[in-house]
């Protein structure tokens, strides 16, 4: 097993970094403060390539590898796990269903859309009854001659308020549970498309997350993703791959609380001597730390996975399950290490650990994973 990064795969780390560092750090904490999305700087991040990175250049894209796109999910994630998750999701989940399931016409119009021309995408499976549970979609597609007309409601969408172009599941008949869902490419601009109420989050409070309401939405025919009824299983694929992003951006959450507490505790002085010089508190560290590296590898494991053309259901839920609960238990102790100033804004650990707790539940709740797992090891 070879462990060490190509020289594109170390430029996009570099170039990752440096974004990250000189361009959302500086207004992170007032983004999440007011709630506000970065827009300027996303829309630098589809300039770089970033947003393109693991498509084919015949759509936009920069040509490179999955794990490079990993790889920069988990450095923008280490400052900021909003524009991590927004990444995450539009490349993920939205581009890659796209990439995968789209007809040929589809990916020349939509994903060189989303890839170089500054277009943001989101993925609505959630519905109010339809959760953990998302053979229970509601939302109804009725074909009318050369178009299906859709309508219902999805909720907790990412990047719902800011997109440009939608993945939406509806079923053609409701009595047909999973083997009614079916896929459809939806514009921001077609008649009957709105935006329902924005959330007001505990955590990745820049990211826009809200409801898509589909009131007798034309969508024409051209624009389903497969065929009639085989909408479940797109998703279901699509969220493998959701879940080594989500995995990613935990790992970076994590990595970056360790870096800020690790200078805090240089420069805090106690007793006459930086904290980092009591045994105990470097000795936390170095647990979390360790933590920090187990959780590194397994995500490294999933998308090389997936990239190598490998069954990777098992892997992705094993690195999102194990990343997500490394990022909650590490925000919790770095809050600690640093004290009563762990529990104000004007550190960054403490928004770091409210960011956390939602890598435990989005593209499936750790339960969930855990379901896959167990399903995984005694089918």
């Amino acid at each position: 097993m070879n462990f060490e990064f190509t020289k594109e795969q170390e430029l996009v780390i570099q170039t990752a970094r440096e974004f990250a560092e000189t361009e959302l750090k500086p207004i992170a904490a007032e983004c999440d403060l007011k709630g506000t999305f970065p827009m300027d700087q996303y829309m630098q991040m589809s300039d770089m390539g970033l947003i393109g990175l693991p498509f084919s250049t015949q759509y936009g894209g920069a040509g490179g590898d999955y794990l490079s796109y990993i790889l920069a999910v988990e450095e923008i994630s280490k400052v900021d796990a909003s524009v991590g998750i927004s990444y995450s999701v539009q490349t993920s989940l939205c581009m890659g269903a796209i990439n995968t399931y789209g007809t040929e016409a589809q990916k020349q119009k939509y994903l060189s859309a989303l890839c170089s021309q500054r277009k943001i995408g989101s993925f609505g499976l959630t519905e109010p009854n339809a959760g953990t549970d998302a053979s229970g979609v509601q939302t109804v597609a009725v074909k009318d001659g050369d178009h299906y007309v859709l309508n219902g409601q999805k909720c907790f969408i990412t990047n719902s308020p800011i997109a440009d172009i939608f993945v939406i599941f509806a079923t053609i008949d409701r009595n047909l549970g999973t083997k009614g869902i079916t896929a459809f490419i939806v514009e921001k601009e077609y008649e009957g498309v709105s935006i329902g109420k924005i959330e007001d989050k505990m955590g990745i409070r820049a990211s826009q997350v809200g409801e898509i309401i589909l009131k007798d939405c034309r969508v024409p025919a051209e624009n389903m993703m497969g065929k009639e009824g085989r909408g479940f299983g797109i998703a279901m694929a699509t969220l493998d791959g959701g879940r080594i992003g989500v995995a990613a951006q935990a790992l970076g959450i994590a990595e970056g609380a360790i870096d800020e507490t690790v200078k805090y505790m240089k420069e805090r002085k106690q007793f006459g001597k930086p904290i980092y010089k009591f045994q105990y508190l470097a000795f936390r560290m170095a647990d979390l730390k360790a933590r920090v590296e187990q959780a590194r590898y397994l995500v490294y494991k999933a998308a090389m996975d997936k990239q190598l053309g490998k069954p990777y259901a098992e892997s992705a839920a094993i690195a999102k399950m194990v990343a997500s609960d490394c990022a909650m238990y590490v925000t919790t102790h770095c809050v600690q290490m640093l004290g009563g100033y762990g529990f104000i804004k004007d550190y960054p650990v403490e928004r770091m650990m409210r960011d956390s707790k939602i890598t435990q539940i989005y593209e499936g709740t750790n339960e969930v994973q855990r379901m896959i797992i167990s399903g995984a090891m005694f089918r």
